[in-house]
């Protein structure tokens, strides 16, 4: 499913990451490495430290203890270098309520230089240009989701952070947006969902968390069902 050459920069390096909030652990000592192209679920129950780490890794959050490289570079001494090859799509869809849909994705295309053509290429294929001059807070959460996923790949960006990308979306919406966040998008994937099935089916390695620790990393095949319902209890 995916490709690598020998020599190839992992898209994912981390060496036993830690991240506290106050008290509170909420990741510890995780270890892996993602191949560039690849896919990562990450699953578990809630609190268990999914979105926490896709935080880390979109940089927004710092570690606390261990090592994180994203595309050859360390953080978060160098997030400079990368921020502008990622593309997070988390809870908040990071879009101004008061503004367009066209108008967000213009202000981002600037961010990114990034021209104008691609934001009504990406209108047109989630199906969310007659609604684009629309201000968001006028929109369902579904046609808001669309308008994430599009700011999301805006500039092509070669690692995706996908936190339950789908969330809201009806079938249909999910068919418009899967070639831009789908396996078929090329981008290197790291996703969590509350399906973990569905997530295990387009991932070449799953890392499963409990309680902010590592409790599996590996391919899809060496889960078992026992150890998956173990995540979740």
């Amino acid at each position: 499913p995916f490709s690598v050459r020998v020599g190839d920069t992992p898209a994912i390096e981390l060496r036993g990451l830690a991240r506290h909030f106050g008290e509170r652990t909420a990741l510890q000592g995780v270890t892996l490495t993602v191949p560039a192209g690849a896919t990562l679920a990450v699953l578990g129950r809630n609190g268990a430290g999914k979105s926490t780490l896709l935080r880390i890794l979109a940089t927004l959050l710092r570690p606390h203890a261990g090592t994180v490289a994203l595309l050859g570079e360390a953080l978060p001494r160098r997030a400079f270098a990368v921020r502008g090859k990622l593309g997070f799509l988390g809870h908040e869809p990071l879009l101004y309520n008061d503004l367009t849909g066209r108008e967000n994705l213009r202000y981002h295309a600037q961010l990114h230089n990034v021209s104008n053509g691609r934001v009504e290429e990406l209108l047109d294929a989630v199906g969310m240009a007659r609604r684009a001059d629309d201000a968001v807070r006028l929109l369902s959460r579904g046609m808001v989701q669309r308008l994430a996923v599009c700011r999301a790949v805006l500039h092509e960006p070669q690692l995706l952070l996908l936190d339950e990308p789908r969330a809201n979306l009806d079938p249909a919406a999910g068919e418009l947006v899967e070639p831009l966040i789908g396996r078929a998008a090329g981008a290197t994937r790291v996703l969590t969902s509350h399906d973990p099935q569905a997530a295990l089916a387009e991932a070449d390695l799953v890392l499963g968390l409990k309680d902010g620790l590592q409790a599996f990393v590996g391919e899809p095949a060496q889960l078992s069902e026992a150890q998956l319902k173990e995540l979740y209890q």
